[in-house]
């Protein structure tokens, strides 16, 4: 169901998709379920002309059913629901495959700085691109993001690859996404992080291999020719 809003952008997209339903459905059935008895019991038992009203302890085998019934039923869903969790977080957070490429992402208010790697295919050397607000990725390939902050606890989402995670001070988290749709997409901080949060937003770019290979061209000469100039003093 959530796939109709919004498009599945990474490979881990559709499993976080499918647990979020399982977890739509079971829950939304026994809320039907309970309302219906509720209201209908509000209903049998309701005050009635002629009719005396009944003291009812609970403790007869009849009365406990509509207890221990249910709670049964709900403890087997709940089975479901965490071996589904247990399943989704293990894969996503737990297991980090191998890396194709990695990206830097640094936080702070507010706004976000990423660095690339450049056209050497390492990241923090010389001639590391680096960006403000906007990121730039190649489609179906598997990166490890190093994401950190500046200051104070923000977090790193992008809704399209299900992708969300807190970035805490003082810390290096070091999690992947691997996006599979190319085009522009939302960044946000999902974290209250200061009068300036609802500013602290960004844009993704998922490119084509030849795509993104044209904008690494491109930023890394300027970025090189840039690093060259003699500064103040300088001989």
């Amino acid at each position: 169901m959530i796939e109709a809003f919004l498009p599945q952008g990474s490979t881990y997209a559709g499993h976080i998709d499918l647990l979020v339903n399982v977890i739509l459905w079971i829950v939304g059935i026994w809320f039907v379920i309970s309302e219906v008895v509720f209201f209908w019991l509000i209903f049998k038992f309701r005050a009635r002309d002629g009719v005396e009203g009944q003291y009812i302890t609970g403790e007869e085998k009849s009365q406990k059913r509509w207890i221990t019934v249910p709670h049964a039923l709900v403890l087997v869903c709940d089975i479901f629901l965490v071996v589904g969790a247990i399943w989704v977080w293990v894969e996503i957070k737990q297991d980090l495959p191998p890396a194709e490429a990695e990206v830097r992402i640094i936080s702070q208010q507010w706004a976000w700085t990423f660095v690339h790697e450049g056209p050497d295919g390492q990241l923090d050397t010389a001639d590391d691109i680096r960006t403000i607000n906007e990121l730039h990725v190649q489609a179906d390939t598997l990166y490890h993001f190093k994401l950190e902050s500046k200051d104070v606890l923000h977090d790193f989402s992008v809704p399209v690859w299900r992708l969300k995670q807190d970035a805490i001070p003082g810390r290096v988290i070091t999690g992947w996404f691997e996006p599979t749709l190319e085009g522009e997409f939302d960044i946000q901080c999902a974290e209250i992080c200061g009068v300036g949060h609802a500013l602290m937003g960004g844009r993704v770019h998922v490119e084509s291999e030849a795509d993104h290979a044209a904008w690494v061209a491109d930023n890394s000469s300027t970025s090189l020719a840039s690093a060259a100039l003699p500064t103040a003093g300088g001989n």
